[in-house]
């Protein structure tokens, strides 16, 4: 940086224009960032929703994002901004939303308070741009990328490019049944692979087995799957939850490779705070699947490099 002393350097950064701002609305959560042209962070704002906050979620989604927007365009020159939302969202509106229990909801309109044009889709789709652009799934020319949170979010790349539906987002991954009759799923069908792979359902269970309440956080429950010994008083649970949900997700995944033949399956959302103790026994798992068919085994299996960051990024490149 030569003789540019670092506060310089930061407040030429927030003078300069072309800066995005991206917001990743989850269904427990919402970040928003700054984001340069090179696909970098500069600044970050997250916020977990609280139960109370959920049972009015679109006026906590809308005073958030506009007090926090509104602060941040006074430091930075924003040019605009993108929303990744769960579910199917076009023209400005949250069309319909599972995991957020919203439909036909004006989000743009409602947003008018923030002088900036507003652009708004699927927040898989959004992480997934961000990895195919700069992380996992980089440098790869078919590739399909799974986000793991609330639910399970998808994408998928052809000739590096990401390959659209209709209106709808399509590649509804988390949608797909691999229990008939199983668990009931909030998009009406029973079985679907979200409600037995998503990180909600695996630390719920976690939860479950162990009588811990909800504000219970992940990095918690990961530090107890890093920590179990044959010889603790858990281990059989834990083990049993842990060796259940590898063999959901990696039914789920096997099904995606078989459809489209990825070179590289990218796992984003929650998954990648416990990808140590996740990741090898999926890889595991699915080389096992493959024994038979060396091209299928050798498919990688990788978590995200921008962690939850990726929604955020991806966002402004909508």
């Amino acid at each position: 940086m030569g003789d540019i002393s670092f506060a310089t350097f930061l407040s030429e950064e927030k003078g300069r224009g072309g800066m995005k701002i991206g917001v990743d609305l989850g269904g427990s959560h919402i970040a928003i960032g700054v984001v340069d042209d090179n696909g970098k962070i500069l600044e970050k704002n997250e916020k977990r929703l609280t139960s109370v906050e959920k049972q009015n979620l679109k006026k906590s989604i809308e005073e958030y994002m506009i007090e926090n927007v509104n602060q941040l365009m006074q430091e930075y020159e924003i040019s605009e901004m993108g929303i990744g939302t769960p579910g199917w969202a076009e023209n400005g509106v949250i069309k319909n939303s599972g995991n957020l229990g919203i439909q036909n909801y004006p989000i743009v309109e409602r947003l008018q308070a923030i002088n900036v044009p507003i652009k708004i889709t699927n927040d898989a789709k959004c992480a997934a741009l961000a990895e195919n652009a700069y992380g996992c799934l980089k440098g790869y020319d078919r590739s399909i990328f799974l986000t793991l949170g609330t639910g399970i979010g998808g994408a998928a790349f052809l000739n590096h490019k990401l390959l659209k539906a209709g209106k709808k987002p399509g590649y509804e991954f988390g949608h797909m049944v691999i229990e008939k009759n199983g668990i009931p799923c909030h998009c009406g069908r029973k079985g679907c692979f979200e409600r037995y792979a998503s990180m909600k359902a695996f630390k719920n269970k976690l939860r479950e087995v162990l009588n811990l309440d909800e504000t219970t956080r992940g990095e918690e429950l990961v530090e107890m799957i890093r920590m179990n010994k044959p010889e603790n008083k858990n281990y059989q649970i834990i083990e049993s939850v842990v060796s259940e949900y590898i063999d959901n997700l990696s039914i789920g995944i096997q099904n995606l490779i078989n459809i489209f033949e990825p070179e590289v399956v990218g796992i984003g959302g929650s998954f990648a705070y416990f990808g140590d103790v996740l990741l090898p026994r999926l890889k595991k798992e699915i080389e096992s699947a493959n024994k038979n068919d060396e091209e299928r085994r050798d498919i990688k299996i990788e978590t995200a490099v921008l962690g939850n960051d990726a929604g955020i990024i991806g966002a402004v490149t909508i």
